[in-house]
């Protein structure tokens, strides 16, 4: 018996990618740090939320590298002379990962009350219809 896997599929013609891109995904490597919510705002949007309490708008980059939405944190400590009793708040960098796909698109980002939230926009493709004509050969 042959093991089918998504992009050897025999009606899913050009899906190869797709299963790279799973595999992808799967070694991104985020922990559990910093925590984050993913919601649907519309129809065609969604919004991520990230808990970054303690860092600044300076402190943080959004960048989108092939496909694939990057944040990015690094907390300057500006406060070396500082003497804590207990440091709960966590202040060590991160760098949290989401595949985009095809005609999602960043809309915008803002910073409220310790939250970054990140919005998605995606684009619908028009419907084509394309009829083909047959050649004799």
């Amino acid at each position: 018996m042959t093991k089918l896997t998504l992009g050897s599929h025999p009606y899913l013609l050009g899906f190869e990618q797709l299963e790279r891109l799973m595999e992808r995904t799967a070694k991104t490597g985020n922990e559990g740090y910093p925590p984050f919510n993913i919601e649907q705002t519309s129809d065609h949007g969604y919004r991520i939320t990230l808990a970054v309490a303690g860092f600044r708008e300076e402190d943080l980059s959004i960048t989108v590298e092939d496909s694939q939405l990057v944040i990015r944190g690094r907390n300057s400590d500006d406060g070396d002379d500082r003497v804590f009793l207990h440091r709960g708040i966590a202040a060590r960098q991160f760098q949290r990962s989401f595949v985009l796909a095809d005609g999602v698109e960043v809309a915008g980002a803002t910073m409220e009350h310790g939250l970054l939230h990140v919005d998605l926009k995606r684009s619908v493709p028009e419907t084509v219809v394309q009829t083909i004509k047959i050649n004799q050969g």
